[in-house]
């Protein structure tokens, strides 16, 4: 099912909606993407073993919401219709609350990126922005983008946010860049539409998308007006070239056999993406030099997606469950460090959960009618996620042992010569198999130093911002002349007129918009 441009989606166009996890699959062939992979150029990316993971992980969003409706799908007044989750835009507290839970189940089923997130956080974000924008300056982006995103949802689209700009000189500001092509920029303009130009870095799921939404990633100033741009452009675009990004042990799935890749079925999914001037035509503009709404957008889409970092307990599920088994499978779960340290690991995920399911049960509602996570707790919930799965790993690699990086290949495992001493000396308890132990101890490799380290571990650590970029956030809404005025009352200090009847502060109006807190 190639794209064909907006073109494929427009009214007289009847597109049949994907169904199905292996319909996804199938719409994703003959697009003739420009995919480069170790220096040339892959003929059919869905075939590719190193490619193919990721795409069944992307698979899986499409067959959870068969499986379990309640959860990964929900009622759109967009389009009238049930929708996937990751396409829609929620219009109550309870639909950013199931956003997350439903990123859990899917880190819990794949143990890895899923890749979906991005592209729903931008949605919601550029939701409320666009009618903003509108109010501010009668532009019609809103309708556009309700429209976008409707013939997105009825096909079942897979959207893609792409905000990271390569940045060049972190020194200069985008207009005054030597290289003017660090961030993305408007190049010429025509009566229908325009043309960009400029690169994203380590765009999730670029290539398993069918469109993306193009977006400034950082506050701009009225120098950088033709930076200000938002837009939809569609994958198969000839003018968007893919570079594919390395993870640590990728390789390992171009090998015959499965043990040694540790999670054979899934995988995540990075890539840089070259823009070199693709037309956009003005239905799919969102923003256009509003440069003063570019902070708004990348503070409420970053706001959506650090609390969407639950997706990463999902994942420590499945690291607790595999230190778990290594330990049963050695014979000593019930030792009692062991069970001190998988305490441990559930209390420190569960403590990323907690976090970030608050800041979804404290939304609120825009001005468009969208619902907006708390922005203090979604990055407390993304500080978290900074540190904990790294502790979590450590724990694990603990439990594990040091077989888990130095066991023999697969091909050693199954060797007529080195196979039956392996499988005689690698035993723990008598009726385990040296092959199941090795399987468990790869899927801790795997998680921890292996390819899908990438989605547990440094995603955590640099995903939807690094960790001075909450520090900076917890530290604007931090309010700290709020809490000393509480202070000051309860200890008596009447110098800066300090009352007890002290008002909500700037931080709680947000929690509670009608004045509430009971």
């Amino acid at each position: 099912m190639p794209m064909d441009g907006y073109s494929s989606l427009s009214a007289e166009t009847a597109v049949k909606p994907i169904s199905s996890g292996a319909e996804y699959i199938e719409s994703l062939r003959g697009r003739g993407l420009k995919v480069y992979l170790f220096g040339e150029l892959v003929d059919e990316p869905v075939d590719h073993p190193m490619i193919r993971p990721s795409i069944n992980a992307v698979a899986k969003t499409y067959d959870l919401a068969n499986e379990n409706p309640d959860l990964a799908s929900a009622k759109s007044s967009i389009c009238g219709k049930t929708v996937n989750r990751f396409l829609h835009v929620t219009e109550s507290v309870d639909d950013v609350v199931m956003q997350n839970r439903m990123q859990r189940k899917l880190g819990q089923l794949t143990g890895t990126c899923f890749q979906r997130c991005v592209g729903m956080d931008a949605t919601n974000a550029l939701h409320s922005v666009t009618c903003e924008i509108d109010q501010k300056y009668g532009t019609s982006y809103h309708d556009r983008f309700k429209t976008f995103i409707g013939k997105m949802q009825e096909a079942n689209y897979v959207i893609g946010g792409a905000m990271t700009d390569v940045k060049g000189d972190r020194s200069k500001g985008p207009a005054a860049q030597d290289d003017p092509d660090m961030f993305v920029h408007i190049v010429e303009r025509r009566d229908d539409g325009v043309v960009i130009r400029g690169a994203k870095a380590h765009q999730t799921g670029c290539i398993n998308s069918h469109w993306a939404l193009i977006m400034p990633t950082m506050r701009l100033t009225e120098d950088d007006r033709e930076y200000a741009v938002v837009c939809a452009i569609p994958i198969d675009d000839p003018g968007l070239t893919f570079i594919y990004g390395r993870q640590s042990c990728d390789t390992r799935a171009m090998e015959d056999g499965d043990i040694d890749v540790g999670n054979a079925q899934y995988g995540g999914q990075e890539a840089m993406i070259i823009i070199e001037d693709v037309f956009v035509p003005n239905d799919l503009i969102f923003m256009d030099g509003e440069y003063q709404f570019a902070s708004d957008l990348v503070e409420r889409f970053t706001s959506y997606h650090r609390r969407s970092y639950v997706c990463k307990t999902g994942l420590g599920d499945v690291m607790i469950g595999a230190a778990a088994t290594v330990a049963d499978y050695n014979g000593v779960p019930n030792a009692s460090h062991i069970r001190d340290k998988l305490v441990e690991m559930t209390h420190l995920n569960e403590t990323i959960y907690s976090s970030g399911i608050a800041a979804s049960h404290e939304s609120f509602e825009t001005i468009s009618g969208n619902y907006q996570c708390n922005d203090m707790l979604a990055n407390v919930c993304k500080h978290n996620v900074t540190r904990f799965p790294y502790e979590l790993s450590r724990l694990a690699q603990d439990l594990a042992g040091g077989l888990m990086v130095t066991a023999p290949s697969e091909q050693d495992l199954n060797s007529e010569v080195t196979g039956p001493l392996l499988k005689k000396f690698l035993k723990g308890r008598s009726d385990v198999s040296a092959e199941d132990r090795l399987r468990i101890m790869r899927l801790i490799e795997n998680m921890t130093l292996g390819r899908n380290a990438v989605g547990y571990l440094t995603e955590s650590m640099h995903g939807a911002g690094s960790p001075q970029a909450q520090r900076v956030q917890i530290a604007r809404q931090s309010d700290l002349e709020y809490k000393k005025k509480l202070a000051k009352n309860l200890a008596g200090i009447k110098d800066d007129g300090a009352a007890r009847d002290i008002p909500l502060s700037p931080h709680q109006e947000t929690m509670f918009p009608d004045g509430e807190n009971d």
